[in-house]
């Protein structure tokens, strides 16, 4: 009870105030690094129905799939996504000055690991809708592929 009073007049003068522009100032990078997430799954889907365009190989469009399957933990593509997020760590060194944030690092990373999850949930969800479509006229996949790609994109 003798605290109560005191915390709460402090965050009510001194962070409350700069609570919008500061979720508004850290909202940039996050964005950033999710809006990189969903343009490389686009690309790569993109590359496949390029792929499969040009040969009309099922075996190699499977193959291309599968292989989409593990871009969440190819390190090398997923990188620019990750680096987007990496902007965290300077506009976190004032938070941690103004504010006595912490653990930047572990906010940096939870980030980067909700981008991979995303990533992961996409591919997924890809090649669940697409799977059944397989099978179907080699005519159709590339239009298949878009329609599937931006099911999972909206």
């Amino acid at each position: 009870a003798s605290v109560s009073e005191p915390a709460q007049k402090c965050c009510t003068e001194n962070i409350q105030p700069f609570l919008a522009s500061i979720l508004e100032e850290l909202m940039g990078p996050v964005s950033s690094g999710f809006t990189e997430v969903r343009s490389l799954f686009d690309k790569e889907v993109n590359e496949i129905i390029q792929d499969f365009q040009k040969t009309n190989d099922m075996t190699r469009l499977k193959e291309n799939v599968d292989q989409l399957m593990t871009l969440p933990f190819n390190s090398v593509k997923m990188e620019p996504c990750y680096l987007k997020v990496n902007l965290l760590q300077e506009l976190l060194q004032d938070l941690k000055n103004r504010f006595k944030v912490y653990h930047i690092d572990f906010v940096i990373q939870r980030t980067q690991n909700f981008m991979q999850e995303l990533m992961e949930n996409a591919v997924y969800t890809f090649e669940q809708l697409f799977s059944p479509s397989r099978q179907a006229d080699s005519a159709k996949v590339a239009t298949t592929i878009e329609k599937v790609k931006l099911r999972v994109l909206k």
